[in-house]
């Protein structure tokens, strides 16, 4: 049964009327028009659809929509804009660490929950922390190298 669920999207109070056991990603994608999650596998095992839930990664796809309420959710389309980049956007544009780029927004989520807790990973905790994202292009390597130069940018206070 429908009802008003109130929580924060990309820094933006929002209401929608919504059956709470509806999942986060069907309403991402669909009514709030949203396309940066991404649906993989439907199990939250593969990281395509993930977002920030309080700041902290979280699978759209088996997140229930009732949830979220009273929470803070930010998609890949939260992080940055074409004029304003994210740090992390502009590291992976500039080292091409995307090949398809289907599970590239729930890496760039991933990614930023790690370098809000540690702005300084090792190679092994980048790799870790990324660890649940599933990408079948094999640009493992470029990933890795892309949040570390975007964490170094970050630490530096510079975007390029």
């Amino acid at each position: 049964m429908p009802q008003t669920i109130a929580f924060t999207l990309n820094d933006r109070p929002i209401e929608i009327e919504a059956d709470a056991r509806e999942f986060l990603l069907d309403l991402l994608r669909g009514p709030l028009t949203l396309p940066g999650a991404r649906f993989g596998c439907g199990a939250g095992q593969c990281g395509a659809c993930a977002v920030l839930l309080d700041g902290a990664p979280a699978y759209a796809c088996a997140t229930e929509i009732g949830a979220v309420a009273g929470r803070a959710v930010v998609t890949v389309e939260g992080l940055g804009t074409p004029q304003a980049p994210h740090p992390l956007q502009t590291a992976f544009l500039d080292l091409q660490a995307g090949q398809c780029g289907y599970c590239l927004s729930g890496l760039l989520i991933g990614a930023t929950a790690l370098l809000a807790r540690n702005p300084d990973p090792t190679r092994a905790e980048i790799a870790q922390a990324l660890d649940g994202h599933l990408c079948r292009c094999g640009v493992h390597n470029r990933v890795l190298d892309a949040v570390a130069l975007a964490a170094r940018r970050m630490r530096e206070g510079a975007n390029a």
